[in-house]
């Protein structure tokens, strides 16, 4: 088996835990009664800590796949349409700015910054469905308070996030090599311009 071959492979082992520790993680939130009844439909979010990894230690691509297969997943498993509506919605957006808000580099934002970030932009997917399917903007009006949760519940999440990296050797390692690989294809990318 070539080095390609074998690295691939390891990648889709890596993606396939990830995945399946996301989906335990998602039906037994469910399962956990919020304490807070002024905010109906705030959740804690504890999931968006496997979106957090994989955007640490594996390439785009492969973290939007991962963060794919667990909606489809955990939407398979005891879902409906319509959670899977919401879910997909606070997901891919929470997603793509928690990636775009990444790329301002760890001096600027933290990882703590980075999950907060998501915890907000998930509550504004599921509000910009809600609106679309009540045809109605008023249930953003609701946002004020799931934007207050969801940065407490970002901020639970990132100092999670953060204590894993620095006790799990492997997630440190995965971090390092990410880094490490980026960095080398931005120097060679400069110094084909150069040329």
């Amino acid at each position: 088996m070539s080095t390609y071959k074998a690295d691939r492979t390891r990648q889709y082992i890596y993606i396939a835990l990830l995945c399946a520790q996301g989906v335990i993680i998602g039906l037994l939130e469910r399962m956990i009664p919020f304490p807070f009844a002024f905010a109906p439909g705030a959740k804690l979010g504890l999931a968006n800590l496997i979106t957090i990894i994989s955007l640490f230690t594996m390439s785009i691509p492969d973290s939007f796949i991962l963060m794919c297969l667990r909606l489809l997943l955990t939407t398979l498993l005891g879902g409906t349409l319509s959670t899977f509506l919401y879910s997909g919605a606070g997901a891919v957006l929470s997603w793509f700015g928690m990636l775009l808000i990444k790329q301002l580099g760890e001096k600027r934002v933290s990882m703590i910054g980075i999950s907060a970030a998501g915890g907000i932009l998930h509550n504004v997917g599921q509000l910009l469905v809600a609106s679309l399917i009540a045809q109605s903007w008023t249930v953003m009006l609701y946002l004020p308070v799931l934007a207050f949760m969801g940065i407490l519940a970002g901020i639970a999440v990132g100092i999670a996030a953060n204590f894993l990296f620095e006790h799990i050797d492997i997630l440190r390692r995965l971090r390092y090599d990410r880094t490490k690989r980026r960095k080398k294809g931005a120097t060679h990318e400069n110094s084909s311009h150069v040329a």
